[in-house]
Formats: C-alpha cells, structure tokens, sequence
C-alpha cells in the first residue's frame, strides 16, 4: 500500500476476515449481530425500522428500532444516534433511497472503529447489516471462502 504522500510502499499485516462476520456496535446497545462482508457497497448498512428524526440540544438525532437477530422479530433493540448526514444510496437492485447516516463504533475481534452507517429497512434481506468497504479499507483482507474468523 502506499502511504498517504505516495512516495513508499508501507508494509501491513492485515487481519484476514470472511464473507460474514460476527461484530458488535456497542454505542448502539447491539452485542451481537451477524454482517455481511460487502465489497461492492461503499457504506454500510443497518436494518432500521421506525425511524424518529428529532433535535436535542441543537444536534440532529434519530431513534430507531432493530431487529438484531436475523429471523426474530420479537426482539427489539431502540437506538439513539447522531444524525452526520442523509445521503442518496443506489441498491444492488438499481433503487435509489435517501438514507440518514450515522457515526458509530464497530467491534469486530479485538478491532474497534469508528464506521459510519446507513439506516434502512432489510426486513427481507437475510443480514441485518451489510458491512461496506469504506469500514474494512486499509484494515482487513476478505477471504470469500471463509466465514466468522473473528471471534463473537
């Protein structure tokens, strides 16, 4: 890879991880969720559902809900974030969608970093969150043969 001035090579070990993975967004209050790996999406996505933007102390905020665990729809996780953007975000499908984005902590194995996401409904999406490249560049290798080699 080169380095930020593109004069020399710098050499990484990066940490290999599978088309699926186990992480978690502990400023959201999800422990766990299943994601998937997904190079061709530049953001990330979460499965979001009632949707409430509001104001508190001059910041733009959104509650929502989740569905954490795919094909459950009796547990409900409610979020509160930081609204950082609302953007237009074409689908594998060719749909266009404006989404709100948020800022957040992703924990994947020992790795914890700032993502950011967007929120959409994926009630008939079997992951609950696709994990885009913007979050894995520069960080990980994906192995499409593998699966969950970070651990729970």
């Amino acid at each position: 890879m080169y380095d930020e001035k593109n004069k020399k090579i710098r050499r990484k070990k990066l940490k290999t991880i599978g088309w699926r993975e186990w992480v978690s967004l502990p400023d959201l209050g999800i422990l766990n969720i299943k994601a998937k790996v997904d190079t061709g999406a530049r953001t990330s996505a979460l499965h979001a559902f009632a949707l409430h933007p509001f104001k508190e102390d001059g910041k733009d905020k959104i509650r929502f809900d989740i569905h954490p665990v795919q094909h459950n729809v009796m547990e409900v996780v409610t979020c509160v974030a930081d609204i950082i953007d609302k953007r237009w975000v074409t689908d594998s499908g060719g749909h266009r969608e404006e989404r709100f984005v948020i800022l957040t902590t992703l924990v994947m194995g020992k790795r914890k970093m700032p993502i950011e996401i967007t929120l959409t409904e994926r009630d008939t999406m079997l992951f609950r969150m696709l994990l885009g490249r913007n979050a894995i560049r520069k960080r990980f290798l994906v192995n499409p043969a593998r699966s969950f080699l970070r651990k729970k």
